[in-house]
């Protein structure tokens, strides 16, 4: 397979990610167990025998417990540090007594999360800040000053975004003049609108889309790191068995019968299927569960040996509709 755009940069050649969100157990200001520490260490432990040296944070992510259990973590393995790429995200804020949940994309937000995330990871730099979805209240000028700040100061190396389309790309580049180098989207077996560019599935339905402005193919275009959230669309075809429609158990079935032939994981030839594409994907597997994440290290296998004819299989299983 060609290179990933994060590889073609030098950042990593982690062809998957480890997302930490479950890091924590709940979402609320209860104390951090032991077991939770330990539950967090089994899962990267997992995923770096699976070949997976990237990991997913967020600054809301169980309200900074899953950071913080991800710094412990590190103090437990000397040496970690520099053999992993860390990413976070901020900008989403929870309701407090300021007001309600919102986004919040000021310069003063982004320079004290950043602080804040470097404090509970225990470590000096990220190695790459996304913003975490859009906010309506954007001031360029100021996420562009915010930006260069963070580069200039060395506590963040590289930039993206999360669930943003091409004009909102374009108008926070145009302010940093520094390059984006991720978007992390929802793209999955189960979530085809980034290939149906909101048209036939999402758009029939009266659903907005990320995808309506050609997203995929510019960051194609810009090399810009497409990252794929929910990948595995919440186990719908690899074992929950929550259907909600006939299409999805009928694709299900295919998807066990494919890695039945092929001697693998169901969760191997689903984000297989996703990493064929030709924008180099990265899936960011969202999992505690250290079996889970070993079924995935199959994918790049599955995604480099997948025909046109078994991946369209897929795409029209799910799709629940032939194509033109």
């Amino acid at each position: 397979m060609r290179n990933m755009p994060l590889e073609k940069r030098g950042i990593t050649n982690s062809r998957m990610v480890l997302g930490c969100m479950g890091f924590g157990g709940d979402w609320d200001n209860s104390p951090i167990t032991s077991e939770q520490v330990l539950l967090a260490e089994k899962a990267v432990n997992a995923a770096l025998e699976a070949g997976i040296t990237m990991f997913d944070h967020a600054d809301i992510y169980t309200r900074g417990k899953a950071e913080t259990i991800f710094g412990k973590v590190l103090q437990s393995k000397p040496g970690l540090r520099e053999k992993i790429v860390i990413q976070s995200k901020c900008g989403i804020r929870f309701q407090d007594e300021m007001g309600p949940g919102r986004y919040d994309f000021s310069k003063q937000h982004i320079l004290s999360s950043v602080d804040g995330i470097l404090s509970r990871l225990g470590i000096e730099y990220l190695d790459i800040l996304l913003l975490h979805r859009p906010d309506p209240l954007m001031e360029p000028e100021e996420v562009g000053e915010a930006i260069r700040l963070l580069e200039e100061s060395g506590k963040v190396r590289s930039f993206g975004v999360s669930n943003m389309n091409v004009g909102q790309m374009k108008l926070i580049h145009t302010y940093s003049g520094i390059p984006l180098v991720v978007n992390q989207l929802e793209m999955s077996l189960g979530k085809l609108d980034w290939l149906d560019q909101g048209i036939h599935v999402n758009q029939a339905a009266g659903m907005a889309s990320h995808f309506a402005e050609g997203v995929i193919e510019h960051c194609m275009r810009k090399e810009i790191q497409l990252q794929a959230w929910s990948p595995l669309a919440r186990g719908v075809f690899t074992g929950s068995g929550a259907f909600s429609t006939e299409q999805e158990k009928v694709t299900a079935e295919l998807v066990d019968k494919m890695a039945s032939e092929k001697e693998t994981t169901k969760e191997s030839i689903v984000l297989g299927w996703l990493m064929r594409h030709p924008a180099r994907i990265q899936p960011v597997i969202g999992t505690t569960n250290s079996e889970r994440i070993l079924n995935c290290r199959d994918a790049v296998n599955q995604a480099e040996n997948m025909t046109r004819e078994e991946w369209y299989s897929l795409y029209v299983s799910a799709r629940g509709k032939r194509l033109p």
